[in-house]
């Protein structure tokens, strides 16, 4: 991994919105304005139906296909379970995994994500790795607490060579789709402290390197601000990507 100046990475998780129709239409509609928006990742994470639509607008392009989630196993009896096997054989190139929603909604715990992060890293996935702390814990000053447990749980027995291309993705939970977001300096306190854990972990030259998303509440409108910010190199967005025009927008951000 290198240590020059970190490319900034927006995703958009469409979450359990569009049809397969709708998704592939959105695609086209993010793909023809990504031409606006050099020197930055761009990725969709349609769900599972919408994969292959999304999949056949994107081909060849720039715009890179994400997943919301996968299995920690490569096959076997797990009704539901989708495995990184077949989200590569769909195109895609990145995982969303240990989202809040997953956590608090499924019950998947620290060890279910180190899992899926070591099978998706196996598989040549890159994965999108969410941490955050509930308005609870914010309040009760325990925001530093929760994340370095997620971050050490999730980075166990992961090697430096794997860290290459693996992103992180703080997300306060209390900011989740709530229209609340946290200010640029409160974002930016998180990010420096999980790039410090990195760096313990695996060294400045690592942690300079990776890129850390802030996730929650995204829009046209806060998102200078929050990119801004010497920590923050890009984005997890929800609601807002769901329409290409302010995906975009958030993403000139990102640049700018």
């Amino acid at each position: 991994m290198t240590s020059e100046k970190r490319r900034p990475i927006i995703a958009g998780n469409w979450k359990m919105n569009t049809t397969p129709e709708e998704g592939a239409a959105l695609a086209e509609s993010v793909l023809n304005q990504s031409m606006q928006v050099p020197d930055l990742d761009m990725v969709v994470c349609p769900p599972f139906t919408g994969l292959h639509a999304v999949a056949e607008r994107l081909t060849g392009s720039s715009v890179s296909l994400g997943a919301q989630d996968m299995h920690w196993e490569s096959d076997g009896a797990y009704t539901g379970a989708i495995s990184a096997k077949m989200l590569l054989t769909l195109g895609c190139r990145h995982v969303i995994l240990g989202h809040s929603e997953r956590r608090t909604i499924f019950g998947e715990s620290d060890d279910h994500v180190n899992r899926k992060i070591h099978q998706a890293l196996t598989t040549g996935l890159l994965p999108i790795v969410c941490v955050g702390e509930s308005l609870d814990e914010r309040e009760s000053r325990r925001t530093e607490q929760v994340v370095t447990v997620q971050i050490r749980a999730a980075l166990s027995g992961i090697s430096e060579g794997q860290m290459e291309g693996l992103v992180l993705a703080y997300e306060p939970i209390w900011a989740i789709g709530t229209g609340r977001v946290a200010t640029p300096e409160q974002a930016n306190s998180v990010h420096h402290h999980i790039r410090s854990l990195v760096e313990a972990q695996f060294g400045a030259h690592v942690s300079s390197a990776i890129r850390i998303q802030y996730g929650g509440s995204v829009k046209p409108d806060n998102a200078h601000e929050l990119l801004s910010q010497p920590d923050i190199d890009g984005a997890l967005i929800g609601g807002a990507s769901l329409e290409a025009d302010s995906f975009i927008a958030i993403a000139q951000a990102a640049v700018s």
